[in-house]
């Protein structure tokens, strides 16, 4: 029988609540409490899914085994530090810091104190992406739409650490080379940063990646387009399709080679529970996450260069 993981969740949100909820229903793992400095809001998430429900998490420090850190983004570093220095892996929700800085210090420590850290980059457990195979067909040009409509939610990071940082840490994985040149520019339209966006990266290899997303949309879209040597690939990550399609062994009229088209369409699965499954995962098996924290802070890295030119470009249009 494995042994027992020791868990908690740290903010009791709308996707706290939902971390709470899988720790609760999954097997050889205990919900030990959940955390909010609104401690009603824990209170509820407790009477829901069991643990106890505490405002101040200094109490659990060294005394879990695993914790999702589901708090406003200005306060994920010192929370997700305290734990980490006490042992605790760590479950980061998106973006896992505001700075670099903050970034390279999370990652320093968990590689001083051997623990988990896994940044909550929850598109990488999609099941379109992960029926997704270039062999060896590496992309050229790159589309990706995220639109969606206004969420009050969202608020605390503008729209390309709120959603553009989904499609940024995809592509980065995908391409896996580094940035020759950055072009972007996003308009406010709901709030006081940037509502919708739009960068075209620039890779040393060549591949240009023109992603776009919008907070502010009257439709929800969340479609990327890959074209490669020798294949086309559609992927919408909110109706879990993919299709490809590739140069096949025959030829058509005049020479032109054929071209075989095969689509695939997934059950709408629970990323959410495979994103926290494989967390434990991980720690059982002290193996590296899919989405590690130098996964996190390379997207991150990418966003906040983004964030800046569309910083300058407001203060220069206002002038």
């Amino acid at each position: 029988m494995e042994d027992l993981l020791r868990c908690a969740v740290i903010g009791c949100g709308h996707l706290g609540v939902f971390h709470a909820q899988k720790y609760a229903a999954l097997p050889g793992c205990e919900l030990v409490a959940v955390v909010d400095i609104d401690h009603n809001k824990a209170l509820q998430t407790a009477s829901h899914y069991g643990g106890e429900a505490l405002q101040d998490y200094s109490v659990l420090l060294g005394n879990i085994d695993a914790v999702s850190v589901v708090v406003p983004t200005n306060a994920h570093y010192q929370v997700a530090s305290d734990f980490i220095n006490s042992g605790v892996h760590v479950l980061v929700e998106k973006p896992m810091t505001t700075t670099i800085d903050e970034a390279d210090q999370l990652i320093a420590q968990a590689d001083r104190t051997n623990v988990i850290l896994q940044v909550g980059h929850l598109e990488r457990f999609n099941a379109a992406l992960l029926g997704l195979e270039l062999d060896n067909d590496s992309p050229q040009f790159i589309e990706a739409h995220r639109l969606s409509a206004f969420n009050p939610r969202s608020n605390d990071v503008n729209v390309v650490l709120d959603l553009m940082i989904h499609d940024i840490d995809i592509i980065l994985d995908l391409v896996d080379s580094a940035i020759k040149r950055i072009d972007a520019c996003g308009i406010s339209v709901l709030t006081g940063d940037t509502d919708i966006a739009n960068a075209r990266i620039e890779f040393e290899t060549g591949c240009v990646a023109n992603v776009t997303a919008s907070r502010v949309s009257t439709r929800t879209e969340r479609k990327m387009r890959m074209f490669c040597h020798q294949s086309y690939i559609s992927l919408d990550y909110q109706n879990h399709t993919l299709t490809q399609r590739k140069i096949g062994q025959g030829t058509q009229i005049d020479g032109i080679p054929e071209i075989e088209t095969e689509s695939s369409s997934y059950e709408d699965g629970d990323a959410l529970l495979m994103e926290v499954t494989h967390f434990l995962e991980c720690i059982r098996n002290k193996c590296e996450p899919l989405v590690t924290g130098r996964a996190g802070r390379r997207a991150l890295e990418t966003a906040i260069r983004i964030t800046d030119m569309l910083n300058q470009q407001s203060q220069s249009n206002s002038k």
